[in-house]
């Protein structure tokens, strides 16, 4: 009898890190229809669909479900107690009240976090060497999820004397081109784009109006092709592989409460040469050096 295992998450189909999950799965071995079946149910940034959709993935037998970002987390927990729940891009569990801790995160959840309260200030760093002048840096975060991101941004853009300029905007139809006014009324000498659902769902718009607005924007890797100037931060992909891990131990008899939290600490900087030439950016020399990619 194949494994069924419930993949639920907040973007859509497209989604890299449903492939990047799928990879996972293929490489511990696991052949698609034959050995194993994923069972996919994607919100496409409608977060009241998650009810219907859990309950859909219920009715499909799962043996596991995967689910992806913390919104998806707290529904999958409000409605499933007998399924073991496998998560990942989930800033940081403990704190969110998902997990018991991350030793033992007890019920049947278990996953993988990149949490890292500085990462705001690593980004941030990142883009005053770009930009010496910098004072002002707009926050782009999702209305529709907790406030701990673009709170941790604020507090780490004044700590480098800098003035942050909060913009939270709502799904599944955010109001970009209002956002971007408000930018350019402030003034915002760059743009932050946080790792959050609505954010990263419509990461090429934003990178497209970025450009348009010759913001310089920093984003998340999870969508290198989507045109930021910079992408900074923990391998969205990477944690999503390695949920694939987790599956196939809890398929093998292992209580997913008893796993403990993986937390991932592996960085990638990536560096769009080719938007750095429309808004007229030069991009020192050991900056790209850093670069684990320079897209061209």
């Amino acid at each position: 009898m194949l494994a069924r295992v419930g993949f639920l998450g907040p973007m859509g189909r497209l989604s890299p890190t449903f492939e990047a999950f799928r990879q996972g799965v293929a490489a511990l071995g696991y052949v698609e229809g034959q050995s194993i079946e994923i069972v996919p149910r994607f919100a496409e940034g409608k977060y009241e669909r998650f009810p219907e959709l859990i309950a859909d993935l219920l009715r499909a037998n799962v043996d596991v479900l995967v689910v992806q970002g913390a919104v998806t987390l707290r529904a999958a927990k409000k409605a499933v107690t007998d399924i073991p729940t496998v998560f990942s891009i989930v800033l940081d569990p403990v704190k969110e009240h998902l997990v018991t801790s991350l030793a033992r995160p007890g019920r049947n959840i278990t996953g993988v976090t990149t949490f890292d309260p500085q990462q705001p200030r690593k980004q941030i760093e990142l883009l005053k060497r770009i930009i010496p002048s910098l004072r002002r840096v707009a926050l782009l975060g999702d209305a529709g999820i907790s406030e701990a991101l673009i709170k941790a941004g604020e507090e780490q853009a004044g700590a480098l004397g800098l003035q942050p300029q909060r913009l939270r905007v709502v799904g599944p139809t955010p109001d970009l081109d209002g956002a971007f006014a408000a930018m350019r009324k402030a003034h915002a000498d760059a743009l932050l784009a946080l790792e959050e659902p609505v954010v990263v769902m419509y990461g090429k718009e934003i990178a497209q109006l970025a450009a348009q607005n010759r913001i310089p924007a920093m984003s998340s890797p999870i969508l290198p092709e989507a045109g930021a100037l910079l992408a900074y931060g923990t391998s969205f992909n990477a944690g999503m592989r390695r949920m694939a891990a987790y599956v196939d131990k809890i398929l093998k008899g292992a209580k997913a409460g008893d796993l403990p939290v993986e937390t991932l600490t592996r960085y990638e900087l990536i560096v769009n040469l080719k938007t750095a030439g429309e808004i007229g950016i030069t991009i020192p020399p050991a900056v790209l050096q850093q670069a684990v990619r320079v897209i061209q």
